[in-house]
Formats: C-alpha cells, structure tokens, sequence
C-alpha cells in the first residue's frame, strides 16, 4: 500500500505526461516499431520487449561501458544493465579482445578447448565446488541441475521459494494463487506441471522442513537473497544454516541459483556468506552477456555424470544434459577473459563503494521528504520497498507493492537520462560506472519523491 502523503491522482498524472513524453521524444524508435510488425510478433524479437512496458519498445543503437544510446540519440546511465546479464559493462575491452580472436580461430568445434579447463578451474576457485559442466544459459544450467539431482536422489519434485525466478522453463514458471494453489504462471506449460514443484515461502523454516518431509523432493533450489521481485529480499539470520540442515535431514540436495547474485562479489554470496551447496548455478553476468551458462557440483555427484560404455562401445545410463552449442569454444573465451580481467576483486570493491554511495543517497532523499520507504542494499545493490520495514517474503512484498507507482519510477528516470530495464527490480551499480553515473540516478531520483510529496 501507499504511503496517505502520496496522491494516488498525482502518480497516474505523472506518469501519463512522463509516457507521453517519452513517446513524442523518440520517433525513430516508433518508425522502427511500426515496420518491425510486418516480420515479428509484437513487433519485437522477444516478447518481453514489448510486455515489460507501458511505453513503446525503445530501438539500441551503440553502447560503451555503463551507458547505451538509442536510435533516438538519447545517452543512459544503464542501472539495470541488461538484467545484470552485462554487469562488466558494455563492450569490455578484454572480453571484446578474446571474442575477436577466438572467432578468427574458429568459435565452435563440438569439441573442447583449453578455456574450458581454465574457466572450470577458476568457477571451482570461486565458488569452492570442484566439477562444473556448462550450457548457454542460467535457464538451462537451472533445468540440468533439477535432472541430476533427480537422479542422484529417485525423487521427482523440486521446491522453490514463492516470488522467485529461476528461468523460462516448465518447473520454474509455477506460482501460488491468491487462494495458495499451484498453479502455471504462463500459457503453454504441461498440464501437470504443478504436480513436479513444491512452493513455500522464503525465510520459513517450519514450512519449509513440513515440506520437506514427505521425502519426495529431490532439490531445493534458491537464489542466497532473493532478488527477482519486490527489490531485495534477504535472508533471516541463520536462515542459510537451517536451509542446509533440513536438507540435509531429509535427504534432499541443495542449489543456489547465483545467476543475479554473482555481482555482489567473486564467488558470489556462496563464498561471502560460506554457503555449502551441492550446486551452484549461474549464467549472465559470468562470460559478459555472451551467451553461457555453468552449474557446479560436488566429486559425489559428479561421479553420476561419467559416461558408462559397454562392450561395443555403446554408451548407456545417460543423464539428460548437453546441447550442441553447450561448452562453445566462443563462450569459454569470453568467460575466461571476463573472470580473469574484468570481475576482479577490484572491480567488485568498486561497484560496492559505488553501491553503496547510491543506496545511502535514495535513503537520504526519501528521509528528508519523510516517506515511510525501506531502501535494502547488498554490495551494487540497491532496492525500494514502500513500506518502513525489511519484506521477509513474496507475500510481504505483494502486500507493499505497487505497479504504478514502480512504473513511474522507471519512467521518469528514462526520461532524464537512466535506465532500470526490469519494472521495480531496483538499481545495480555496474563495473565501469562512474560517480556521475550514480548522481544522475540520484539526482533524478530526489527530483521524483519530492515532486511526490510537494
């Protein structure tokens, strides 16, 4: 709900001048939007391009470091940067440097290189599991975690946190109702999806250990802090250590999804926090927004994975992972040259000072105009929840949310020079950002919770 200072007329006044404004500013865009319909569904490559906002579909033309420019000529301080997906940046000199050589030397052979026992090596050093297998995205590394771990354990279901996001696939695209029912999330998953998926809600420990024990979940998978909804969702104190003990107890594995997490530090929050997993996922951020995703795990487990030949040769017991383009030779240059040049622990020192300049300066500008607002902040990371407390779950934050108030948000800091790609996700401050990157978004930002509240 909203603060009683805040007139729920004021922000959809707003935000209609704001969206008008952003329309009438960017005719290219538009001109490319309209011929675009002829050739894609919603005149979009990808659907949420054109779901994701109330504005018309904003058209890329170049980008360098923390900022993009669109076709329109309109520089932005990029705050979301691409779902954190290019948290080094755009266009990263090393990255760019490997990607180049790599494909003059040829990108894909169905074969291994020797980036790959590189970029094995330094995950293992990270993330301190010493197997790691690879795909072409979070999504997918997400999918073959759930597989093995089906097979290590003769169990069927996975449990998930409510308000997570793991990926696009069937599994991961169930949701609670309002009524606490399982349902799909989107049309076009199976009919007994919900029949495969255990949801509870995060920092709930009882619920969690009731779950857990009808002994049919084979994982449970979860991002450390969750980040997908709501801003920032962090953990109770000691919820990590009860997590491990109840899976533990009912013979259940356990993943963490590092996929958005990554960005708080090398080896993500499971060697900040000393998590001990038997997975960890990740993709994005992790090979520069080349596409790539890598899960790793235990010796234990890994042993499941080596390939059975027969007699013949033939081989048999097969888990169901891979794919043709899975461990590409392009891939593993970038992400050796991302990890080793770009994510050091410099650079992620960096992006927390940064950080942390941003999230004190959004609590400075909503405590002087004396809004009710929580700012969470992890490492690059920042949020708003519009409420005065920390939400522990999905429900406490569907309880404090609001669509259009977000919405107006991230429209008007488009309109003054920011971006936030993803509607309430809340800003990250990306490698190469600069301190007039930071004060652009808080600049923008104080303009708006005063004009709130004048």
């Amino acid at each position: 709900m909203l603060s009683p200072a805040i007139d729920r007329g004021l922000i959809k006044k707003l935000k209609d001048a704001e969206d008008e404004r952003f329309h009438t500013a960017r005719p290219r865009s538009a001109e490319l939007w309209t011929r675009a319909w002829d050739s894609m569904p919603n005149g979009v490559p990808m659907a949420w391009h054109r779901g994701s906002y109330h504005h018309l579909p904003m058209w890329v033309d170049t980008a360098a470091g923390a900022r993009f420019t669109d076709v329109d000529g309109f520089t932005y301080s990029d705050f979301n940067i691409a779902d954190m997906s290019m948290f080094c940046g755009y266009a990263p000199e090393p990255v760019v440097r490997a990607v180049s050589d790599r494909m003059a030397k040829g990108n894909q052979f169905l074969l291994p290189t020797e980036d790959a026992i590189l970029v094995s090596e330094e995950l293992a050093r990270r993330y301190r599991l010493p197997k790691w297998q690879y795909t072409l995205s979070a999504s997918q590394a997400n999918t073959e975690v759930i597989r093995v771990a089906r097979v290590m354990t003769g169990r069927d279901k996975v449990l998930m946190f409510d308000g997570k996001y793991h990926g696009h696939f069937d599994h991961a695209l169930v949701e609670l109702d309002e009524a606490g029912e399982l349902v799909p999330e989107e049309h076009g998953l199976p009919a007994d999806v919900t029949e495969h998926v255990v949801i509870v809600p995060f920092n709930d420990v009882p619920a969690l250990e009731r779950a857990l024990a009808h002994g049919d979940v084979a994982v449970v998978m979860t991002e450390p802090a969750m980040t997908n909804n709501y801003g920032l969702v962090l953990p109770d104190d000691g919820f990590h250590d009860e997590l491990r003990a109840a899976t533990k107890a009912a013979g259940t594995l356990l993943a963490c999804d590092e996929t958005h997490t990554q960005v708080f530090g090398p080896g993500g929050l499971t060697a900040q926090w000393n998590l001990e997993p038997d997975f960890v996922a990740a993709g994005k951020s992790i090979a520069a927004g080349v596409p790539f995703g890598a899960w790793g795990t235990t010796d234990e487990i890994a042993m499941f994975l080596t390939q059975m030949k027969g007699p013949d040769g033939e081989r048999f017991d097969m888990v169901a992972i891979g794919g043709t383009l899975f461990g590409n030779a392009l891939s593993m240059a970038a992400a050796r040259a991302t990890m080793l040049e770009v994510l050091t622990p410099e650079a992620y020192e960096h992006t927390q000072q940064l950080g942390a300049k941003l999230a004190d300066g959004m609590r400075a500008s909503v405590e002087k105009v004396g809004l009710p607002w929580h700012i969470p902040h992890v490492g690059p990371r920042a949020g708003y929840v519009f409420a005065l407390e920390p939400v522990r779950n999905a429900a406490e934050g569907r309880a404090t949310a609001n669509d259009f108030l977000v919405r107006l948000i991230r429209i008007w800091l488009a309109n003054r020079g920011v971006w936030e790609a993803i509607v309430g996700a809340g800003p990250v401050v990306p490698v190469p950002a600069t301190d007039e990157d930071v004060d652009a978004y808080l600049d923008a930002w104080d303009a708006l919770v005063v004009r709130l509240t004048s």
